[in-house]
């Protein structure tokens, strides 16, 4: 498909050391139908072959710009910092590096759009797949048409979600806490508080395809938390201090941090969090 006017989407991509895996995430677009978006790698520092790799696609004919960031390593919560600091379209999605958009996502995405942007909505949130296509836990209930990221998950959802955001709104709540020599915060933090004032229209659709690697973030998580002990005070703040929207509970979302080891913090915790600073 042509470009016939400025795109409405950025998929962003923060990586490190994935030049194993970015091609699959690279062939994914090129295989969209829809090509009116803009493709923004954030890379984290990566000491492999990535930069060759964008470079190389960069000067391909593939229908879509791609913009290149490097950085020094920081962990992934720095990467979407920088990353929301440098998307100018009306919408953003971001695809790890060892994923894949799913067929004809950009264009679902689009559509959906069309028919939803003049309603309020923070943007859109739809459904992740195994590589072979199996919806991630579980879908979206019967006739759900609208929701709140913290709300799916307190009425019983689970797996993980694919979430488009307005880049206004993602970019109306601070950034994600930086605290020095750790390199992890969970990305949950930013889409709580965008709950607290807008919901999120339901894309019943798969929009990308995931894979789970050893040496990724969720498979590292249980052993990062004896490393992040200012990302963890930060944790319990917010449990402590940030309610679910229309309920007088308290925010524990089991997708950041096991539902027992989060009341733990909790207990633990008390006053502002330990001093951080923001890097974007």
């Amino acid at each position: 498909m042509k470009r016939t006017q400025e795109p409405v989407l950025t998929i962003f991509t923060p990586t490190y050391n994935r030049a194993h895996t970015l091609p699959r995430t690279y062939e994914s677009l090129c295989r969209q139908s829809c090509k009116e978006f803009i493709w923004l790698i954030v890379d984290d520092g990566s000491t492999d072959q990535t930069a060759e790799l964008v470079r190389r696609w960069q000067d391909e004919d593939n229908g879509f710009p791609i913009q290149y960031l490097y950085k020094e390593n920081g962990g992934m919560h720095t990467a979407h910092n920088l990353a929301y600091a440098n998307i100018h379209t009306e919408l953003n999605t971001c695809v790890d590096s060892d994923d894949m958009l799913a067929e004809e996502a950009v264009a679902k995405i689009l559509s959906k759009w069309q028919t939803v942007r003049e309603k309020g909505y923070a943007g859109l949130i739809g459904l992740d797949a195994g590589l072979d296509g199996t919806v991630i836990d579980k879908g979206f209930p019967a006739g759900m048409t609208e929701t709140t990221l913290s709300g799916y998950y307190a009425s019983g959802g689970s797996g993980d979600k694919k979430l488009v955001y307005r880049t206004d709104v993602i970019n109306s709540v601070p950034p994600y806490p930086v605290f020095p020599g750790e390199k992890y915060v969970g990305l949950n933090y930013k889409y709580l508080l965008v709950d607290q004032q807008y919901r999120l229209a339901v894309l019943n659709e798969v929009l990308c395809r995931v894979e789970y690697q050893p040496d990724g973030s969720s498979h590292r998580m249980l052993r990062q938390y004896g490393k992040i002990p200012g990302a963890l005070h930060f944790y319990g703040w917010c449990i402590c201090n940030i309610r679910r929207p229309g309920s007088d509970s308290l925010w524990i979302v089991s997708t950041i941090a096991p539902v027992a080891l989060l009341q733990k913090i909790a207990s633990m915790s008390s006053g502002r969090p330990k001093t951080a600073h923001a890097i974007v």
